[in-house]
């Protein structure tokens, strides 16, 4: 079952096209991330998802419901921690959870709520206006999580959270699929994305370039392998000869290791450029094979190829 369903949807704002014929699925119980650059259309396409705008042409199902008609019935299923949103300087953490219980006629146990997100027993009464950045972030989580919901949509849900903070979240997010929650996460953290997300959706200028496993994304940029190769002596000879060799794209020092260093980026044979730089005259003391980042992946799709098909 497709827990969201974008087909063909375009959003317009005058002459600015934000959203422009974009289709994408993204199957129950899977954590979906959903990357792009700045003004690429990602928020639109989230406030679309949510029926804060309507979309200029396409259509969009959420849990099987049509998004802008169903939608007092697709918020009951769902949670959602938006960016920018700000909790109430007034009211008390609790509060905010007992909003959000109220709201969804769920009778969830606050304190629960709030020691799964990791605020104390004595932060639920406080008043959110005394929170720290991370804190509020921690509220509108638990407020997320409100009815054990079926799809949770998570905007830069790490935004103010230290590193443990952050690792708590990828855990919480990875518990939420383990339970059967399907996970909606944008982020401009790639790291965050490739630790939890079992598939990728890149947006570039409104539309979607990539879908994919994030495996499959690199298969699909990388096209090879980079080899690190740790030589006696890493000498401009020994550049000339990876560089000549068949399949090799690039070979240079790497200048910020402490050892002597080769890095390789090939499409052939990994024991012809080993062969090329011993019969250039070095010794090969050690090799590894490295798999290309989310970020070398997100660049390769948002700048690169944009240059190419401009």
């Amino acid at each position: 079952m497709e827990s969201i369903a974008i087909d063909g949807v375009s959003k317009r704002f005058g002459d600015v096209v934000a959203v422009d014929d974009l289709s994408l699925t993204v199957e129950s119980g899977e954590v979906f991330g959903f990357l792009g650059p700045n003004g690429a259309g990602k928020s639109t396409t989230i406030n679309m998802v949510l029926d804060f705008i309507t979309p200029t042409a396409g259509e969009i199902s959420v849990l099987g419901m049509d998004a802008q008609t169903e939608s007092k019935a697709v918020r009951k299923r769902i949670g959602v921690l938006p960016e920018g949103y700000h909790t109430y300087d007034r009211l008390t953490g609790r509060q905010h959870l007992e909003f959000a219980l109220e709201s969804k006629g769920a009778n969830d146990d606050p304190d629960a709520l709030l020691d799964r997100v990791g605020l104390d027993p004595e932060d639920a009464d406080r008043k959110a206006g005394g929170y720290s950045k991370g804190m509020a972030q921690r509220l509108l989580l638990a407020m997320a999580l409100v009815g054990e919901p079926d799809l949770l949509i998570l905007d830069e849900p790490t935004t103010g959270l230290d590193p443990n903070g952050a690792r708590e979240m990828r855990e919480l997010v990875r518990e939420e699929a383990d339970r059967g929650a399907t996970v909606f996460f944008s982020s401009h953290i790639l790291g965050q994305v490739e630790a939890v997300c079992d598939r990728v959706g890149i947006v570039r200028d409104g539309h979607l370039v990539a879908e994919d496993t994030i495996e499959g994304l690199r298969d699909s940029v990388s096209g090879g392998e980079t080899l690190r190769i740790e030589l006696d002596r890493v000498t401009d000879d020994a550049v000339a000869a990876a560089q000549a060799v068949d399949g090799v794209t690039n070979a240079e020092r790497d200048a910020a290791s402490t050892t002597q260093t080769l890095v390789v980026s090939t499409t052939g044979s990994k024991t012809d450029v080993l062969s090329a730089l011993e019969g250039a005259g070095r010794t090969v003391e050690d090799f590894s094979t490295e798999e290309a980042s989310l970020e070398e992946v997100f660049r390769s799709y948002t700048t690169e190829r944009a240059e190419v098909t401009a």
